[in-house]
């Protein structure tokens, strides 16, 4: 999906309309007498849908929906949380829900690994039969049992398998249809703490407003001119917008699972497109105390980033400066397979929520959470950029931080990257210590902690004294020129008029 950004105005994507009946294909015979639809527990089977939708039913199977149950770390995660803290469903009610039955109990290895295909995963099911959502977080999704499978199609086209409805629940194109993807999105855990806060978060950004965008316009990436329907049992289906159903993010299967190449390149593409804008800036050269800046702008982001299990998530920026050839400062560089938060490295800008105990000690299993210490970026407030509250996605980051308050030297080259990795290196050695506890070798381990290795988050930023008169602005505090370059070209992003709001601080531990 390629998103345009303008300077530090994103242009909002609406899901083209749906084509009429005027591009109707061959509508076959059609039948006046009642019709008789698959019975509910067919419905429930993936593989019942995928003989009329395929396209819907290949991106879903690759997607992490598809594996949610299937998931290692979901896997092990949920085994120590029972062994130590008799967590119950906690997990598996967003991972496993339609498994859970009437006793409540499907908690362990084995039942899951028993489990059905209609009951492994986020299912087509599961999204297409929700009918009221009775709450923020934990999953208090309610599904309809009555056969009807609910979607954004206004005039559905009638089939044999199952009765259609329109739904604003799942309409991509209804702001209220975030509140059926979000509640899962969001979860508060059995201490009070909202570990995981993306509904919140794009609740209170203008992302929820009449103007905004909803998940699905982000994470499901629309196809106009499409059918949503295929094969002889499909009859008067006509053009429409198909979207896709991988819903790309930033986890991935570390496991063998289908497509999960295209998988990746999703999680790329999605990274590269539609996250952030950044500017690299020098300054102090002329007075010898110079000074690199880092800006990032998440305007682009419909939450707070990053966002999720932000607990497990590590997202990190690498600064590396030379004159003539030879670094002469360098921060954020993690060697392959290293964990970041375990770098000496005093000036490390490292993203997360640190998770911490009733005695404000640093904990990593989410039951053991009394309290939570974020520094995450924000989202976007209005668009209106006459208000100060525009700006504040514009977050400043000054290096050196705490090792020293200059560089020793004027830089002739600076670079940055920005890196994403979608769960710590150091819980997973934990988690899987024992592989043969998971029914795993340790050379499968290995390949799976290879498959975490960080994302690059856009491309490499490269300031050069050549390059540094692009943009340039004024310092507020010094009164010194800033040379600036950026992975947009506007002024307005970095000029006199615009904010830049100091990158926020763990108050409790570091990085």
């Amino acid at each position: 999906m390629k998103w345009v950004l303008l300077g530090w105005f994103l242009v909002l994507a609406r899901c083209s309309d749906e084509l009429g009946p005027s591009a109707a294909l061959d509508s076959g015979p059609r039948s006046d007498a009642a019709p008789t639809y698959y019975p509910l527990e067919k419905l429930k089977d993936p593989e019942t849908c995928n003989d009329c939708h395929p396209k819907h039913y290949e991106s879903w199977a690759g997607s992490m929906h598809a594996y949610a149950s299937d998931d290692p770390i979901f896997l092990a995660m949920n085994d120590r949380g029972q062994k130590e803290a008799a967590i119950g469903n906690f997990c598996v009610k967003c991972h496993a829900p339609l498994a859970i039955g009437s006793d409540d109990a499907t908690v362990d290895r084995a039942k899951l690994a028993a489990l059905p295909k209609s009951q492994r995963g986020i299912t087509c099911f599961f999204c297409h039969a929700i009918d009221a959502v009775n709450g923020t977080h934990n999953n208090p999704l309610h599904l309809a049992e009555d056969g009807v499978m609910r979607g954004q199609l206004a005039d559905p086209v009638p089939n044999k398998a199952h009765a259609s409805a329109y739904s604003t629940l799942q309409d991509a194109k209804n702001l209220r249809s975030a509140s059926a993807c979000g509640s899962c999105h969001d979860i508060v855990n059995g201490h009070g703490v909202h570990l995981e806060r993306t509904f919140k978060e794009w609740q209170e950004s203008v992302y929820s407003t009449e103007n905004g965008n909803t998940c699905a316009q982000c994470h499901m990436y629309p196809e106009p001119n499409q059918l949503v329907a295929e094969g002889p049992d499909t009859p008067g289906v006509f053009l429409r917008t198909r979207h896709d159903h991988g819903f790309p993010a930033v986890d991935v299967a570390l496991t063998p699972w289908p497509q999960i190449e295209q998988q990746r390149a999703a999680i790329q593409t999605i990274l590269d497109d539609a996250t952030l804008q950044n500017a690299l800036c020098v300054s102090g050269a002329q007075n010898g105390i110079p000074t690199i800046s880092a800006i990032i702008d998440t305007v682009g982001v419909g939450h707070k980033w990053p966002s999720g299990a932000a607990q497990d998530r590590r997202a990190w920026f690498e600064i590396t400066a030379y004159q003539g050839g030879n670094v002469i400062y360098q921060s954020g560089h993690v060697p392959p397979g290293t964990e970041p938060t375990q770098l000496a490295d005093p000036d490390l800008w490292l993203l997360r929520d640190c998770s911490l105990d009733a005695g404000d000690k640093e904990v990593h299993m989410f039951w053991e959470v009394e309290s939570s210490d974020p520094n995450l970026l924000p989202t976007l407030a209005t668009f209106d950029q006459t208000k100060g509250a525009f700006f504040q996605t514009h977050q400043i980051q000054k290096f050196p931080r705490n090792s020293a308050p200059y560089l020793s030297a004027a830089p002739d080259r600076v670079t940055m990257s920005v890196w994403l990795q979608a769960f710590p290196l150091d819980v997973f050695d934990d988690l899987f210590q024992r592989p043969e506890e998971q029914g795993l070798t340790a050379e499968q381990v290995r390949e799976m902690r290879g498959k975490l290795a960080p994302f690059r988050v856009g491309r490499e930023l490269v300031w050069t004294t050549e390059a540094m008169n692009t943009i340039s602005y004024q310092d507020d505090r010094t009164r010194l020129p800033v040379y600036c370059v950026s992975t947009v070209s506007n002024q307005a992003l970095f000029g006199f008029g615009a904010t830049k709001t100091p990158a926020p601080r763990h108050r409790t531990c570091s990085p």
